[in-house]
C-alpha cells in the first residue's frame, strides 16, 4: 500500500466497478439521500443502505471504522451545536448527513486505487479543456480531497494503536501530536507528488 493509496484489497463487485461510473454512482448518492435526509427516522434507513454497500464490497470492520474515527469528535460538536440551536431532531439529521457522506467517500476509497480514480477523473474532464481547464491538475486535486478525511482516519488509527502496544491510555494532547506530525508527512508525500506531476507552481 502506497502512501497515499488506502486501497483495500478484495474480490467483490463494488471493487470490479470501474471508477467512473462509481464515482458518479457515489456522488449522486450523496446528494440524493442528504436532500432526502430530513426526519431523524431517515438517518438509520440511510445508514442502513451504507452498511449494505460496505458489505457488498466486502470490507472489514476495523478499516471501515478507521476511516470514520476522525470524523466522531467533530460530529459531538457539531452535535452540541445544533441541540442548542435547532434540537436534537435537527441535530441527528445533520449528523447523519455527514456520516453517511463521508462514510460513502471512504468506501469510494476502500475499494478504487488512486491511479483508477485519477484516470477517471481526467479523461471524464478531458472535454473541457477547451475551455482552459487542466483535467490532470483538477483530477489530482479531486482525487486528495475525497482521500482527505480517510487518510486522516488512518493516521488517527495508527497512533492509538501504536499507544494502546504500548500499554498507554487515552490522552487528547499526546494523541495530537503524533497526528499532526503525520498529516504533515502525508502533506509532503501530497506534495512530491504534485511535484512529480509537474504541479508544483
Amino acid at each position: 500500500m502506497s502512501t497515499l493509496g488506502l486501497y483495500h484489497r478484495a474480490s467483490s463487485p463494488v471493487h470490479r466497478a470501474p471508477a467512473g461510473p462509481k464515482l458518479l454512482v457515489t456522488a449522486a448518492l450523496i446528494v440524493a439521500l442528504t436532500v432526502w435526509m430530513r426526519q431523524p427516522w431517515q438517518v438509520p434507513a440511510a445508514s442502513a443502505l451504507v452498511l449494505g454497500l460496505y458489505l457488498l464490497a466486502r470490507i472489514p470492520p476495523r478499516p471501515a471504522l478507521r476511516q470514520l474515527r476522525p470524523l466522531l469528535w467533530m460530529l459531538v460538536v457539531i452535535a452540541a451545536f445544533q441541540v442548542l440551536l435547532a434540537g436534537w431532531e435537527r441535530a441527528v439529521v445533520v449528523c447523519g448527513q455527514l456520516l453517511v457522506a463521508v462514510a460513502l467517500a471512504a468506501l469510494v476509497t476502500l475499494t478504487t486505487r488512486v491511479s483508477d480514480m485519477l484516470d477517471a477523473i481526467v479523461t471524464g474532464l478531458r472535454p473541457l479543456r477547451r475551455v482552459g481547464v487542466d483535467p490532470e491538475r483538477v483530477g489530482l486535486v479531486l482525487v486528495m480531497t475525497v482521500r482527505a478525511v480517510p487518510m486522516l482516519g488512518a493516521i488517527v488509527a495508527q497512533v492509538t494503536e501504536a499507544r494502546k502496544a504500548r500499554g498507554l491510555g487515552f490522552s487528547l494532547r499526546a494523541l495530537a501530536v503524533p497526528v499532526v506530525v503525520g498529516a504533515l508527512l502525508t502533506a509532503e508525500a501530497m506534495g512530491e507528488a504534485l511535484v512529480a506531476r509537474g504541479l508544483d507552481d
